[in-house]
């Protein structure tokens, strides 16, 4: 193969498995600055590697991108780093029934999650040792079989079975306040659609997971100037995402109350919640919170 075939196979690669891998090493990571950088090093090493033995491009950069996000777990965890530790999130300001000047806290400060906003994946990354939470992610979140998973983690099949199983022991047993949802298969799936879609600027691809008559709204918080009007249809509400969440957002997957939803990040910083309401096997709404005091909390959690 021939540099000029070696460079487009690797661009129509890039193109087609990088959403997917920056949710996937986001979900280990918790971390989308790590998380991209992790992918771009991948990327790096299949221009290195010699493509006429790869048969599974996809696969041997899950394998790469796993192993990358465990080495960086690993290290994290040797220079002792705190890792992100975060509850339900139902406020944001203090949890006082009065202000520093001794004046009742106005209502306005208790900034409430409607949408139940569960940061679930960070509480996850506090318990589990890196081999668990890559084989935790890899197999209940993202439903690759364990064969694939012992090659990413480079232990036995029965060993990768035994990991997840004690992640997931370790994850009921600190569920009191916290619930870690798991997306259908079904949820799993559509939200990759989007992502790429979104990633792609492809609009028929986006309109493909909406359903006919979906719609859309924008939650910029009680300060906004103006509520932004609810946008209705499947095409228009795919037109107005692509314009402020294809590229250069870089869009990932999390878990809120059983519901798919998104994080979105424009320059590494968090700049949306998308939350997905499903009919079937398509999307009815995409519920977008940008309200600022709400997002700067989500921020100073996933800076934490």
């Amino acid at each position: 193969m021939d540099g000029g075939q070696t460079g487009e196979k690797i661009t129509q690669a890039y193109l087609a498995h990088r959403p997917y891998l920056v949710d996937l090493a986001f979900r280990m990571l918790g971390d989308i600055g790590r998380a991209e950088d992790v992918v771009q090093d991948a990327f790096t090493r299949l221009m290195h590697a010699d493509l006429g033995e790869i048969e599974d491009e996809r696969g041997w950069l899950i394998v790469v991108t796993s192993r990358l996000c465990l080495d960086q777990i690993k290290s994290a965890r040797s220079r002792r780093e705190r890792a992100h530790d975060a509850s339900e999130i139902e406020y944001v300001g203090k949890a006082t029934a009065h202000d520093d000047g001794g004046q009742p806290a106005d209502p306005a400060d208790r900034v409430t999650f409607d949408d139940s906003v569960r940061l679930a994946l960070l509480v996850m990354l506090e318990r589990l040792s890196p081999s668990e939470r890559v084989a935790f992610v890899l197999h209940d979140i993202f439903q690759m079989p364990f064969e694939e998973i012992a090659e990413s983690v480079g232990r036995p099949v029965p060993t990768c079975r035994q990991l997840a199983r004690r992640a997931r022991q370790k994850i009921a047993a600190g569920q009191e306040a916290v619930r870690f949802d798991v997306p259908a298969a079904e949820h799993r799936q559509v939200t990759e659609k989007f992502i790429a879609a979104c990633a792609r600027g492809d609009l028929n691809g986006l309109v493909e997971v909406l359903a006919p008559d979906a719609w859309g709204d924008v939650d910029l918080g009680p300060d906004a100037a103006r509520r932004p009007p609810v946008v209705t249809g499947a095409e228009h509400v795919a037109r107005n995402l692509l314009h402020y969440w294809g590229q250069p957002a870089t869009l990932v997957s999390l878990p809120l109350g059983g519901q798919p939803a998104l994080l979105g990040f424009i320059g590494r910083e968090l700049a949306g919640v998308l939350v997905l309401t499903m009919r079937e096997e398509v999307i009815q709404t995409v519920h977008v919170i940008g309200d600022p005091r709400k997002l700067g909390f989500l921020r100073a959690q996933l800076q934490a």
